[in-house]
């Protein structure tokens, strides 16, 4: 994760300002005016660094999705099995997701922010995926569709992470102990990895 704003970085500061204004408000209420107020300078500021709301919340998408390729690129390091990298990216996805709820807010929002220009971001974070499932599919599957494949597994950990609270509640409603998010990652991808159904007789 990246470290705190540094003093005197203005454009940082705006955009942790702007997250939390998400965090503690959500969208519907945000607004550039907060935006400075939170962070302590002038109405102008957000404006004069990010032009409009649409741009501030774009930055921050990109910041977001910045966070995320560092995260996946880190958990991959050193590791070389292809299915123990897909299921450490899905954790990394979950961690990052979890600690920057206000980025992931915003970063699939096309009418909130400007998705030409999150495109190459959100590619970068992308690609990581797609290169760990193209292994697994030259060492197991040489026929697999691998984009769709790798747009199977970042769908699947987006909806874990938008769910996991109510499955939670449901989980604590018929008494049993709510299972942690990464657990559920583990779960997930053993699930895609070897299907429903099981194999063929």
């Amino acid at each position: 994760m990246t470290p705190p704003p540094r003093a005197g970085d203005l454009p940082a500061e705006l955009k942790a300002a702007a997250a939390d204004v998400i965090i503690e408000q959500g969208l519907g209420a945000f607004s550039l005016r907060e935006v400075a107020r939170r962070a302590g300078v002038s109405h102008a500021a957000p404006g004069y660094h990010f032009g409009d709301t649409r741009g501030l919340l774009t930055s921050l998408a990109i910041e977001g999705f910045d966070l995320l390729a560092a995260e996946m690129a880190d958990a991959l390091r050193g590791v070389d099995d292809p299915v123990e990298q897909l299921t450490l990216i899905g954790k990394a996805y979950v961690r990052v997701a979890v600690a920057r709820p206000a980025h992931f807010e915003v970063i699939f929002r096309s009418d909130v922010v400007d998705d030409e220009a999150t495109e190459e971001a959100g590619n970068g974070a992308f690609a990581l995926l797609e290169g760990v499932v193209q292994r697994i599919a030259d060492g197991s599957h040489p026929d697999l569709d691998v984009q769709t494949a790798a747009r199977l597994c970042w769908s699947a950990m987006e909806g874990l992470v938008v769910l996991h609270p109510k499955f939670s509640r449901l989980s604590e409603g018929a008494g049993e102990n709510p299972q942690p998010i990464e657990e559920q990652v583990e779960r997930f991808t053993e699930l895609m990895l070897h299907g429903i159904v099981g194999p063929t007789p």
